[in-house]
């Protein structure tokens, strides 16, 4: 037989897409050549096959060789076709059972000595190997994470030859192993001194999966609170860690198969650009939006981000999702993230403060504030003022808070009202679900409506009072929305009151 098939897989975006990898012996010149819109790094396998065939003591064919990558119009980058590569030439050369070969799918580079190298995206590539019903073989590094997805059957290498004696002897690989997912514990709220407002935004952010933008002076504990939100937040369930460590997978950053449970958090320089936010390059790889998903996304310094960059959020902050197209190719990618901002009040930071220091104008205050859109602010449901501390309250003898785990069980109860209500988290709910889950009393109604009319607010920050309303409730284990509920709703529109320079 001079014909052999290989099953694989490539990477678009968060899916790893079947291909089929076609070698064909024929008459002529010894010579090698893949087709099937292979980029530099496939079309340089036939170089790495060559060496680790013979490294490996197998025949290396002196005859025409010819490995098609189907489908044809896919685009294949990376190492990850050289061992399915190796292990076609030597099934059509006889070497190795071609029969075998069906049941499988093989990933994974080769070193010049036959060498198993580890790639990346394997996590996406076991997901669907495991809905095709066939085993994989992977690199002994890639084992750990592709071990992640409990359903696969998933097995590793060292070697070019040790999966050849798999397929020759029958003589099993080693079975791929996760390692145990752990809860991160991260930083305790205990070390936050005072700030019981914010604390309390904190937690309302927590439970019902709510935007949140701190705005208050340098030093006052704004970075401090963002850091602790990742403890309030349920544990991931598998399915949530699979995707976020399936984007980490494909990233090209690496994922730690130890912390895979963990929710990510992800907090980025506010020099980044658009496209290190949103995601892209010419093989489109996703972004930090993208690296938060299921978890949170922390921006610093909010007014000193460059305006485009900050405008590519508002599309993922509705929908979830964000597609990145360049001119050969696009990908989408899932970006469901909760979004913590900060920002100081005007330049120097101090508008506000009791001391007076701030001696920016009321224009000054109105440009730097006017750095950060209508529409961005309308998608965060909570603004919140963070004050400077006296010193007292800073004292290491000076009462502390409620550490995380409380306010965690609190979060936990929240959570589950919803998920038995709607089955998603409050800050998700569709406007017909806002309408059926958020009734107001007829005070109520009037009370929400003279807000939005003093405020000016647009009909998409009424539907984000109503879902934190809901939220505050749920904190109360409260059936209805009372009063205290939406004017504490109501309260957290901090940046909808103009750019006066005292506190509201």
């Amino acid at each position: 037989m001079n014909l052999a098939l290989v099953h694989s897989r490539a990477r678009t975006g968060v899916r790893a897409p079947t291909v089929r990898v076609e070698v064909h012996l024929g008459g002529g010149l010894p010579t090698m050549s893949i087709v099937g819109l292979p980029e530099a790094a496939v079309r340089e396998a036939k170089d790495r096959v060559r060496a680790a065939i013979q490294c490996a003591q197998f025949e290396f064919p002196a005859r025409r060789i010819t490995v098609n990558l189907a489908p044809a119009d896919l685009p294949k980058g990376g190492g990850r076709f050289d061992l399915p590569i190796a292990l076609g030439i030597l099934a059509a050369s006889g070497q190795v059972p071609l029969e075998a070969l069906d049941q499988y799918e093989f990933l994974g580079e080769l070193g010049l000595t036959g060498q198993l190298r580890e790639v990346d995206g394997v996590l996406p590539a076991a997901l669907a190997a495991a809905d095709a019903g066939r085993k994989l073989i992977v690199p002994a590094g890639n084992g750990a994470e592709a071990a992640l997805v409990g359903r696969a059957e998933v097995y590793t290498a060292r070697t070019l030859l040790e999966v050849c004696a798999m397929l020759s002897t029958g003589k099993s690989l080693p079975e791929a192993v996760p390692l145990p997912g752990v809860r991160a514990s991260g930083a305790d709220l205990r070390d936050v001194r005072g700030q019981l407002h914010a604390r309390r935004a904190l937690e309302v952010a927590a439970a019902g999966g709510h935007h949140l933008l701190l705005v208050g002076p340098p030093g006052c504990g704004k970075s401090l609170l963002a850091a602790r939100l990742p403890g309030l937040l349920p544990e991931a369930s598998e399915e949530e860690a699979l995707e976020s460590a399936a984007i980490a997978s494909i990233s090209g950053r690496g994922l730690d198969p130890a912390n895979w449970r963990a929710r990510p958090f992800r907090a980025p320089h506010h020099t980044a650009s658009a496209v290190a936010l949103v995601g892209g390059g010419a093989d489109p790889r996703p972004g930090e939006i993208s690296l938060a998903h299921h978890g949170v996304l922390f921006l610093d310094e909010l007014p000193e981000w460059e305006r485009r960059a900050l405008e590519v959020l508002r599309e993922p902050l509705e929908s979830g999702v964000v597609t990145v197209s360049r001119a050969a190719r696009s990908a989408e990618f899932p970006a469901r993230f909760q979004l913590v901002a900060a920002m100081n009040p005007c330049p120097c930071g101090w508008a506000g403060d009791p001391s007076g220091r701030c001696l920016c104008s009321p224009e000054m205050v109105r440009r730097y504030r006017g750095r950060i859109s209508g529409p961005l602010l309308d998608r965060i449901d909570l603004h919140v003022e963070v004050l400077r501390l006296p010193p007292a309250e800073l004292r290491p003898d000076a009462a502390e808070g409620e550490a995380t785990a409380e306010v965690r069980t609190r979060v936990l109860q929240a959570r589950a009202l919803q998920d038995s209500r709607a089955g998603k988290p409050n800050a998700r709910l569709s406007q017909a679900e806002t309408s059926a889950t958020c009734r107001l009393s007829n005070p109520d109604h009037s009370l929400l409506e003279h807000a939005v009319e003093q405020l000016q607010l647009s009909a998409r920050s009424m539907h984000r009072i109503l879902r934190v309303a809901r939220t505050i409730a749920d904190l109360a284990d409260s059936p209805h929305i009372r009063t205290p509920h939406l004017t504490e709703a109501i309260g957290y529109r901090r940046m909808d009151r103009g750019t006066a320079t005292q506190p509201a």
